[in-house]
């Protein structure tokens, strides 16, 4: 019998785990923090799932494949960060609506968000496919360097023919987060990372398929993932469970749906294009004057662990404002406007703790380049590499408060539905990164910049990350000041709770509500 009680209690604080949190009600900070822990954890786990093809890439691949690699990754980032963009977007509108209350209104959301999902999958994967050869040159990857361009190629390719299956496993964990699950999709990319982890062993160890095995085991990890996480959401939350009414989606619901996620989505690919930028002049400082690539590309690979241990430590400051877009959703669905100041600017002072902790943990793992081993096998390894990645992180590292308050700001403001804004920042960070990337090293070199500029160039350039990052911050000082602070929502408080007067729908025969699915 008490053996019986014993597996009973587990089994009930097991379930707790799995039962959603109200972000409308406790205290404030608690709950941010609360239902950011599982998701810190989840972004660690999904660079654990990044740094795990890095890292067997890097063991087993020669140095021109493992830098093919690293120079596609603000390739990939460009149509994968529109497409997760938007569906953070759209997700923005299913938390607003639990927090007023509109069950039908979620269905509806999560109704049409399928069907845009699906269309902006086929529209990315297309594009993307017919892009790839223009967008390497964009990056100095060329046939001239073969083996660099045909491993870059290969991983591009492969991972774009896989869109769909990255797209739709994204969607599903932020529609369990925007219900205040947070606890679920770290089960999933737990699973998903162990996964990953045992097909590029056996993908690029044993079966020797090189980039393309590395590739393969993401999107078929990912492809599985997605079917078990959809399954359990129709299993777990009744409410969405999805009828024939639900799919009568209307010109209104599009739009509103497309306010929110268009902007965020073109705005992640804003980024993207900024680090295409920065990886391209990146590139440069491993040229030789014949145009042929210095031996073992240190730039490259030196600043591809360094971005790699990057990722890895802003996983905290990321997760928080991940967080903070569904509690500022739910909170102004649910009319608690003063909940939305308080948990903006509690997440903020989080955020300094979190900076303190993660730019520590960064500054000692580069010493003697120790970042380095876990990514590169010993040969791909020298003084070279380690200065060009350790200039990288000395200057990010200790700015990194200004990254953490662009998380926090950016989030918070999306969540609210301000979505314009989170585009503006997007915008003026990428005229900074490129601006400085594009200008600053060669005016520190005093010329056009290859393999022999002065280190002081590369300091430079490096310099493009935190530029970014304060432009951006600077923009969002207005909208926090006057949405957030002031709380200054006239009319959009009733607007944005994306449902009709009353809880009634708009005529759906109108002009404005034609059905269209």
């Amino acid at each position: 019998m008490r053996g019986s009680g014993f597996f009973a209690g587990v089994g009930y604080r097991l379930k707790k785990f799995f039962e959603p949190i109200d972000l409308t009600k406790g205290s404030c900070w608690r709950v941010i923090v609360k239902f950011t822990l599982p998701i810190v954890v989840s972004y660690v786990l999904q660079q654990l799932y990044v740094l795990s093809d890095a890292a067997i890439c890097g063991q087993n691949l020669s140095a021109d494949e493992v830098a093919g690699v690293n120079d596609t990754s603000s390739l990939v980032f460009i149509f994968m960060q529109f497409a997760f963009g938007c569906t953070a977007g759209f997700c923005v509108i299913i938390s607003n609506r639990i927090g007023s209350g509109d069950k039908r209104g979620m269905r509806r959301s999560f109704a049409t968000q399928i069907v845009l999902c699906s269309v902006i999958t086929l529209v990315l994967t297309a594009l993307a496919l017919s892009c790839i050869r223009p967008m390497l040159g964009w990056v100095n990857v060329t046939p001239q360097n073969a083996e660099v361009y045909r491993a870059a190629y290969t991983y591009c390719f492969v991972i774009y023919a896989g869109i769909f299956a990255q797209l739709f496993f994204n969607f599903a964990t932020s529609v369990l987060r925007s219900v205040g699950d947070s606890f679920t999709p770290l089960l999933f990319l737990f699973i998903s990372t162990v996964t990953n982890v045992a097909l590029d062993v056996l993908f690029i160890k044993v079966f020797r398929w090189g980039v393309a095995g590395a590739a393969g085991a993401t999107v078929l990890t990912q492809a599985v993932c997605t079917v078990a996480c959809f399954a359990y959401i129709f299993i777990k939350y009744k409410d969405f469970r999805l009828g024939k009414e639900d799919f009568r989606i209307t010109r209104k619901d599009v739009v509103s749906h497309l306010r929110q996620g268009l902007p965020l989505g073109l705005q992640f690919s804003v980024l993207s294009i900024g680090l295409i930028v920065m990886s391209a002049q990146t590139v440069k400082f491993d040229l030789l004057p014949d145009g042929t690539m210095a031996a073992g590309n240190p730039a490259q690979n030196g600043t591809g662990a360094a971005n790699k241990l990057i990722c890895f430590i802003m996983c905290p400051l990321s997760a928080l404002g991940t967080a903070l877009v569904s509690y500022n959703a739910q909170n102004l669905g649910a009319n608690a406007p003063d909940r939305v100041r308080k948990g903006t600017d509690q997440s903020l002072l989080i955020m300094l703790v979190l900076y303190a902790v993660c730019s520590g943990v960064g500054l000692l793992m580069s010493v003697g380049g120790f970042y380095q081993r876990i990514f590169l096998s010993a040969d791909k390894i020298s003084a070279q590499s380690i200065r060009y990645g350790n200039d990288l992180l000395f200057v990010d590292l200790p700015l990194f408060f200004i990254l953490g308050a662009l998380f926090v700001l950016r989030n918070g403001i999306q969540g609210i539905g301000k979505s314009v804004w989170t585009l503006a920042a997007g915008v003026g960070e990428l005229v900074a990164r490129v601006v400085i990337c594009a200008f600053l090293p060669a005016l520190v070199n005093g010329g056009g910049v290859n393999a022999s500029a002065s280190n002081a160039a590369f300091v430079a350039l490096c310099f493009g990350d935190p530029g970014a990052w304060l432009i951006a911050v600077l923009v969002l000082v207005y909208p926090y000041w006057k949405y957030v602070r002031k709380m200054n929502y006239g009319a959009q408080l009733q607007t944005f709770r994306f449902q009709a007067e009353e809880g009634r729908y708009p005529n759906e025969e109108s002009e404005d509500n034609r059905l269209i699915g």
